[in-house]
């Protein structure tokens, strides 16, 4: 082919799509998306970033050097007690309870096909608070025992909403109307649960329901770092029948997922996530709903990524932690600063939803 001038015309460049690299690993064979792969350590820089620099910061600031010799060289020292004891349960924290609400997020997100579903707005936080307020106010219990709370209640609030949404299937939207309803009636039994104790106790019943890391300790760190990791690795494992839920019924069963009993699966590990961190920092929320959107379009894929949103959940929350405790003239939970941030996000989500009907 010639072009005008006599000269030959060159093809035009064909469009190959995404870069996907072949991965080998351990005799199996992976694709990997080298955007999201590059997104994902940005993400984990990011993450150690921020904890470094928590880990500097505050009203004893620190040298590098000076937490580099606190954790590996003198253990006995009052640097070792205010880096070790002190500043890094709540790093560790907000990296682990980011990462395990964003993967929570992700997940409902899937399942429902719908970017406003979240475990915040599903009424499971809500649920996992009401847990914990009955154990404070009625038993005054422990910590363990108000974990143990905070995780009977979402798990319990998981159940009744799913067999009220069930109706031959479990629906996606029909999912959040009931969620969102159930949310409504446990928001309300809260108040009133605050109201009826007394001072005392309604004020320790709302300072956890702030949702704050303050006074983290590896004791609450260590045990809640460790259900969160167990949780997320079997959701990365639900990874694949996940994708092939968010694309429809019948195309999960033509591929031979069984719909129901893998989606129940799927809700039961995301409502224990979230069970797990309320119960050690109360409810922190739009963490679980703005990460996995955030990440889709930062990450530029056509669906949520559990190990992605994950991340952006993790780098989410280790920010507004950062921010809650360093970068406000007074400190506040971290949960006061998600609800801002969350709150534009979910006013830009949904002008952005209505411009796509119209």
């Amino acid at each position: 082919m010639s072009g005008a001038l006599g000269q030959p015309q060159l093809p035009s460049k064909i469009d190959f799509g995404r870069t996907v690299r072949r991965v080998h690993v351990r005799g199996i064979w992976m694709r990997v998306d080298v955007r999201a792969l590059i997104i994902g350590l940005v993400l984990v820089v990011v993450c150690i970033g921020i904890g470094i620099l928590s880990l500097v910061n505050g009203e004893y600031p620190l040298t590098l050097q000076e937490v580099w010799r606190a954790l590996f060289v003198d253990s006995s020292g009052f640097d070792r007690t205010v880096v070790f004891e002190w500043r890094m349960p709540r790093a560790v924290s907000a990296i682990a309870f980011g990462a395990a609400l964003g993967a929570s997020g992700a997940v409902f997100q899937s399942l429902t096909r719908n970017p406003l579903a979240s475990p915040d707005i599903l009424g499971f936080s809500a649920g996992a608070y009401t847990g914990a307020l009955i154990v404070i106010i009625v038993f005054g219990g422990t910590y363990l025992d108000v974990a143990a709370g905070a995780l009977a209640g979402g798990m319990a609030t998981a159940a009744v909403v799913y067999l009220l949404a069930f109706k031959g299937g479990v629906q996606g939207f029909r999912l959040i109307i009931v969620g969102i309803a159930i949310s409504a009636m446990l928001s309300s039994l809260n108040t009133w649960l605050t109201l009826k104790a007394d001072l005392e106790t309604a004020l320790v019943a709302a300072v956890w329901g702030a949702g704050s890391l303050n006074g983290m300790t590896w004791q609450q760190t260590g045990v809640a770092s460790v259900l969160v990791v167990v949780l997320l690795v079997v959701t990365l494992a639900l990874s694949r029948p996940l994708r092939q839920l968010e694309l429809g019924d019948d195309a999960a069963k033509a591929v031979g997922v069984r719909v129901e009993p893998t989606r129940l699966v799927l809700m039961l590990v995301s409502v224990g996530l979230i069970a797990v961190v309320t119960a050690a920092a109360g409810p922190i929320a739009f963490i679980a709903l703005a990460a996995p959107q955030i990440a889709r379009r930062v990450a530029g894929t056509a669906g949520v990524s559990v190990g992605a949103s994950a991340l952006m959940g993790a780098a989410l929350l280790s920010a507004s932690d950062f921010v809650a405790l360093h970068a406000l003239p007074a400190m506040l939970p971290v949960g006061t600063v998600t609800v801002v941030v969350g709150g534009g996000y979910l006013i830009w989500l949904l002008i952005h939803e209505s411009k796509k009907r119209l």
